[in-house]
Protein backbone atom coordinates (compact mmCIF):
# COMPACT_ATOMS: atom_id res chain seq x y z
CA UNK A 1 0.00 0.00 0.00
CA UNK A 2 1.36 3.40 -0.96
CA UNK A 3 1.57 6.05 1.72
CA UNK A 4 -0.40 9.25 1.32
CA UNK A 5 0.00 12.28 3.57
CA UNK A 6 -3.45 13.66 4.26
CA UNK A 7 -3.81 17.26 5.38
CA UNK A 8 -6.49 18.02 7.92
CA UNK A 9 -9.39 20.06 6.58
CA UNK A 10 -11.04 22.16 9.25
CA UNK A 11 -14.72 23.08 9.28
CA UNK A 12 -15.02 26.80 9.96
CA UNK A 13 -18.45 28.21 10.77
CA UNK A 14 -19.43 31.68 9.63
CA UNK A 15 -22.04 32.99 12.03
CA UNK A 16 -23.90 36.21 11.29
CA UNK A 17 -27.24 37.94 10.95
CA UNK A 18 -29.86 36.58 8.56
CA UNK A 19 -31.41 40.05 8.31
CA UNK A 20 -31.09 43.56 9.69
CA UNK A 21 -28.63 46.41 9.55
CA UNK A 22 -25.45 44.34 9.79
CA UNK A 23 -26.31 42.48 6.60
CA UNK A 24 -26.33 45.74 4.65
CA UNK A 25 -23.26 46.94 6.52
CA UNK A 26 -21.05 43.87 6.20
CA UNK A 27 -22.16 41.68 3.29
CA UNK A 28 -18.95 42.47 1.39
CA UNK A 29 -16.89 41.27 4.35
CA UNK A 30 -19.00 38.09 4.50
CA UNK A 31 -18.13 37.49 0.85
CA UNK A 32 -14.45 37.94 1.68
CA UNK A 33 -14.73 35.44 4.56
CA UNK A 34 -16.30 32.82 2.32
CA UNK A 35 -13.66 33.31 -0.34
CA UNK A 36 -10.80 33.21 2.18
CA UNK A 37 -12.02 29.92 3.66
CA UNK A 38 -12.28 28.41 0.18
CA UNK A 39 -8.80 29.55 -0.78
CA UNK A 40 -7.40 28.14 2.46
CA UNK A 41 -8.60 24.67 1.44
CA UNK A 42 -10.82 24.27 4.47
CA UNK A 43 -14.60 23.78 4.75
CA UNK A 44 -17.24 26.42 5.39
CA UNK A 45 -20.21 25.63 7.62
CA UNK A 46 -23.23 27.85 8.22
CA UNK A 47 -26.79 27.64 9.49
CA UNK A 48 -28.02 27.20 5.89
CA UNK A 49 -29.74 30.53 6.16
CA UNK A 50 -30.02 33.87 4.37
CA UNK A 51 -28.15 37.11 5.08
CA UNK A 52 -24.47 37.15 5.98
CA UNK A 53 -24.04 33.34 6.13
CA UNK A 54 -25.58 33.10 2.65
CA UNK A 55 -23.19 35.69 1.23
CA UNK A 56 -20.27 33.76 2.73
CA UNK A 57 -21.51 30.39 1.42
CA UNK A 58 -22.19 31.74 -2.07
CA UNK A 59 -18.73 33.29 -2.31
CA UNK A 60 -17.17 30.11 -0.98
CA UNK A 61 -18.86 28.03 -3.66
CA UNK A 62 -17.90 30.45 -6.43
CA UNK A 63 -14.28 30.26 -5.25
CA UNK A 64 -14.34 26.47 -5.53
CA UNK A 65 -14.69 25.75 -1.82
CA UNK A 66 -16.78 23.18 0.04
CA UNK A 67 -19.83 24.51 1.89
CA UNK A 68 -22.07 22.60 4.31
CA UNK A 69 -25.33 24.02 5.64
CA UNK A 70 -27.04 22.93 8.87
CA UNK A 71 -30.76 23.50 8.49
CA UNK A 72 -33.34 23.84 11.26
CA UNK A 73 -35.69 21.84 9.02
CA UNK A 74 -36.20 18.09 8.94
CA UNK A 75 -36.37 17.83 5.14
CA UNK A 76 -35.75 19.71 1.92
CA UNK A 77 -39.48 20.34 1.60
CA UNK A 78 -39.61 21.90 5.08
CA UNK A 79 -36.35 23.77 4.50
CA UNK A 80 -37.77 25.55 1.46
CA UNK A 81 -41.48 25.85 2.21
CA UNK A 82 -41.66 26.27 5.99
CA UNK A 83 -38.40 28.05 6.75
CA UNK A 84 -37.93 29.62 3.29
CA UNK A 85 -34.19 29.02 3.31
CA UNK A 86 -31.74 28.66 0.40
CA UNK A 87 -30.06 25.48 -0.73
CA UNK A 88 -28.30 26.45 -3.97
CA UNK A 89 -24.93 27.39 -2.48
CA UNK A 90 -24.30 24.23 -0.46
CA UNK A 91 -22.53 21.01 -1.37
CA UNK A 92 -24.53 19.32 1.36
CA UNK A 93 -27.38 20.36 3.64
CA UNK A 94 -27.76 18.54 6.95
CA UNK A 95 -31.47 18.60 7.79
CA UNK A 96 -31.25 18.55 11.57
CA UNK A 97 -34.97 18.83 12.36
CA UNK A 98 -33.93 20.65 15.55
CA UNK A 99 -35.45 24.06 14.78
CA UNK A 100 -33.26 27.14 15.26
CA UNK A 101 -32.04 26.69 18.84
CA UNK A 102 -31.10 23.03 18.41
CA UNK A 103 -29.66 23.70 14.96
CA UNK A 104 -27.32 26.31 16.45
CA UNK A 105 -25.83 23.82 18.90
CA UNK A 106 -25.53 21.08 16.28
CA UNK A 107 -23.80 23.52 13.91
CA UNK A 108 -21.32 24.63 16.56
CA UNK A 109 -20.53 21.09 17.68
CA UNK A 110 -20.00 20.04 14.05
CA UNK A 111 -17.51 22.85 13.40
CA UNK A 112 -13.88 23.14 14.46
CA UNK A 113 -14.08 26.91 14.86
CA UNK A 114 -16.48 29.82 14.54
CA UNK A 115 -16.22 33.29 13.04
CA UNK A 116 -18.76 35.95 14.04
CA UNK A 117 -19.59 38.71 11.59
CA UNK A 118 -22.26 41.29 12.46
CA UNK A 119 -25.10 39.36 14.02
CA UNK A 120 -28.02 39.52 16.41
CA UNK A 121 -29.14 37.26 19.29
CA UNK A 122 -28.82 34.08 17.24
CA UNK A 123 -25.18 34.87 16.50
CA UNK A 124 -24.59 35.60 20.17
CA UNK A 125 -26.07 32.18 21.02
CA UNK A 126 -23.73 30.48 18.56
CA UNK A 127 -20.73 32.40 19.89
CA UNK A 128 -21.40 31.58 23.55
CA UNK A 129 -22.09 27.94 22.65
CA UNK A 130 -18.78 27.74 20.76
CA UNK A 131 -16.87 29.41 23.59
CA UNK A 132 -18.35 27.09 26.22
CA UNK A 133 -17.40 24.14 24.00
CA UNK A 134 -13.79 25.31 23.78
CA UNK A 135 -13.90 26.15 20.08
CA UNK A 136 -11.62 28.85 18.65
CA UNK A 137 -13.70 31.97 17.90
CA UNK A 138 -12.84 34.76 15.49
CA UNK A 139 -14.56 38.14 15.74
CA UNK A 140 -14.68 40.45 12.73
CA UNK A 141 -14.36 43.83 14.38
CA UNK A 142 -16.18 46.71 12.70
CA UNK A 143 -18.90 44.48 11.22
CA UNK A 144 -21.50 45.72 13.72
CA UNK A 145 -24.04 43.97 15.91
CA UNK A 146 -22.94 41.02 18.00
CA UNK A 147 -19.38 41.08 16.70
CA UNK A 148 -18.75 44.59 18.00
CA UNK A 149 -20.40 43.86 21.36
CA UNK A 150 -18.39 40.74 22.12
CA UNK A 151 -15.16 42.51 23.24
CA UNK A 152 -17.09 44.37 25.96
CA UNK A 153 -18.90 41.21 27.04
CA UNK A 154 -15.59 39.39 27.29
CA UNK A 155 -14.30 42.06 29.67
CA UNK A 156 -17.43 42.18 31.82
CA UNK A 157 -18.45 38.51 32.09
CA UNK A 158 -15.04 36.83 32.53
CA UNK A 159 -15.91 33.91 30.23
CA UNK A 160 -14.01 30.62 29.91
CA UNK A 161 -11.47 30.01 27.14
CA UNK A 162 -10.94 33.74 26.55
CA UNK A 163 -7.56 32.89 25.03
CA UNK A 164 -9.35 31.14 22.15
CA UNK A 165 -11.01 34.38 20.99
CA UNK A 166 -9.17 36.39 18.34
CA UNK A 167 -10.09 39.66 16.66
CA UNK A 168 -9.36 41.40 13.39
CA UNK A 169 -10.91 43.91 11.02
CA UNK A 170 -9.61 42.07 7.95
CA UNK A 171 -11.57 38.92 6.94
CA UNK A 172 -8.60 37.17 5.33
CA UNK A 173 -6.32 37.84 8.30
CA UNK A 174 -9.03 36.63 10.70
CA UNK A 175 -9.36 33.35 8.82
CA UNK A 176 -5.58 33.02 8.98
CA UNK A 177 -5.58 33.52 12.74
CA UNK A 178 -8.25 30.84 13.21
CA UNK A 179 -6.34 28.37 11.05
CA UNK A 180 -3.15 29.03 13.03
CA UNK A 181 -4.93 28.19 16.29
CA UNK A 182 -6.36 25.01 14.77
CA UNK A 183 -2.97 24.00 13.34
CA UNK A 184 -1.50 24.29 16.81
CA UNK A 185 -4.43 22.48 18.43
CA UNK A 186 -4.30 19.55 16.02
CA UNK A 187 -0.54 19.38 15.56
CA UNK A 188 -0.21 15.97 17.20
CA UNK A 189 -3.23 14.65 15.33
CA UNK A 190 -1.67 15.74 12.02
CA UNK A 191 1.45 13.77 12.92
CA UNK A 192 -0.69 10.67 13.49
CA UNK A 193 -2.43 11.14 10.14
CA UNK A 194 0.94 11.40 8.41
CA UNK A 195 1.83 7.99 9.87
CA UNK A 196 -0.71 6.41 7.56
CA UNK A 197 0.08 2.76 8.27
CA UNK A 198 -0.18 3.20 12.01
CA UNK A 199 -3.92 3.90 12.04
CA UNK A 200 -5.71 1.24 14.01
CA UNK A 201 -8.64 1.16 11.60
CA UNK A 202 -6.57 0.33 8.51
CA UNK A 203 -5.68 -3.18 7.40
CA UNK A 204 -2.31 -2.68 5.72
CA UNK A 205 -2.61 -6.09 4.03
CA UNK A 206 -5.54 -4.91 1.91
CA UNK A 207 -4.94 -2.89 -1.20
CA UNK A 208 -6.91 0.39 -1.38
CA UNK A 209 -9.79 0.55 -3.90
CA UNK A 210 -8.83 1.78 -7.34
CA UNK A 211 -10.80 4.22 -9.44
CA UNK A 212 -12.73 2.66 -12.32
Amino acid sequence: MSKEITELRYSICVSGAAAGVTVKKSYKEAIELGKAIAESGHILTTGATVGLPYYAASANRQAGGVSIGFSPAASLMEHIRKYKLPYDCYDFVNFTGLHYVGRDLYLVQSSDALITIGGRFGSLHEFTSALEAGKPCGILIGSGGTADLIPSLMDILEPPHHNLVVYDEDPEKLVGKIISILDSKYKDLQKDINKYNEHWFLDTNIEPPRAG
